[in-house]
């Protein structure tokens, strides 16, 4: 097992602990600095800690990197929230935090994972690891998502998807006022040239990217709510457009929405967004023809409750 030790710096104080890992251990993200922490990996002043707790200028942190899982592809009896499943596919809405299909650094507890266990069989087009899978969420993004039972169902699905027929619809909340009631992000996105673990139009490579977007809700002229409507499916898609044009999304912490809530003057609004800890991103509808029928169909996924919760109390900010 690999060990760590860091001594934190005046830079670092007041920094939480799981942010202070991901800041300071390389290929380690917020999300696997907080398992670490919580599976007693990490230590400070050698004793066991919590995520949440506040570094202090001279805290020494031993850090233990157990040796790396091999993903598998392996039934898990994981809850699943079905919209839809016939013979052909099965509609989930996937909760914020559970990884689409085992990798690297999530070998096991996946959406593959679960499928496998529930259906008992997935199409095997994309191979042991991703099976069933036609697209994905991100780990922090939670709503609809559809995946394959046969093969004949996964090339149907992939062919729509590449023609750009898949209806795909978000529910975004975004710092800042939005301009204007609606409009398009078409950037050319591609791998960050500084920084590969971001997505940026600032690329050698970019590839087409078009997100149609209207605002739902103003609060104050803080915070936006706003529907997206995506008309390509690239990596971070949503996440980078709307970072680029100044407006990140809240609790991103790839891409500046944690970083920059100091945009909110302290008071009431800032303390309801400052809780979430993951990007304010839910796939809200998704519709494509049925692989086998043919026929239209769409399916709703109704917001989780941390997303409803922080929309209610943010109206009764500024009600009040």
């Amino acid at each position: 097992m690999k060990r760590i030790k860091i001594l934190v710096s005046s830079e670092c104080e007041g920094m939480r602990l799981d942010a202070f890992v991901a800041e300071n251990v390389r290929d380690v993200s917020r999300s696997q600095a907080k398992r670490l922490i919580e599976q007693g990996h990490v230590e400070v002043e050698g004793r066991d800690a919590k995520p949440s707790l506040v570094v202090a200028v001279g805290d020494r942190i031993t850090v233990s990197i157990p040796p790396p899982v091999a993903p598998s592809a392996a039934p898990e009896d994981i809850p699943l929230d079905i919209l839809y499943e016939d013979n052909d596919i099965i509609v989930v809405n996937k909760p914020a935090g559970l990884v689409v299909h085992p990798a690297a650094g999530h070998p096991t507890g996946t959406l593959v994972n679960a499928l496998l266990a529930h259906c008992g069989a997935l199409s095997s087009v994309g191979g042991e690891m991703r099976a069933g899978i036609v697209h994905r969420l991100d780990i922090g993004t939670s709503g609809a998502i559809v995946a394959a039972k046969s093969d004949a169902a996964h090339r149907s699905l992939t062919s729509q998807f590449q023609a750009r027929t898949v209806e795909k619809v978000y529910g975004a909340l975004v710092l800042g006022i939005m301009r204007s009631e609606r409009g398009t992000f078409d950037s050319p996105l591609g791998r960050s040239r500084s920084d590969r673990k971001r997505i940026s139009s600032h690329t050698t490579r970019g590839r087409v990217a078009l997100t149609e977007w209207r605002v739902l809700e103003r609060f104050g002229t803080d915070l936006s709510w706003i529907e997206v409507t995506l008309h390509t499916g690239r990596t971070h898609q949503i996440r980078t457009h709307f970072a680029e044009a100044g407006h990140p999304l809240v609790g991103d912490p790839l891409y500046g929405g944690e970083k920059k809530l100091s945009r909110i003057p302290a008071g009431p609004l800032r303390d309801a967004v400052a809780g979430l800890k993951r990007p304010a991103l839910h796939a809200w509808r998704l519709g494509f023809d049925h692989p086998r029928t043919g026929e239209r169909m769409r399916f709703t996924a109704e917001l989780p409750e941390d997303l409803e919760a922080l929309l209610k109390k943010l109206r009764g900010v500024i009600r009040d």
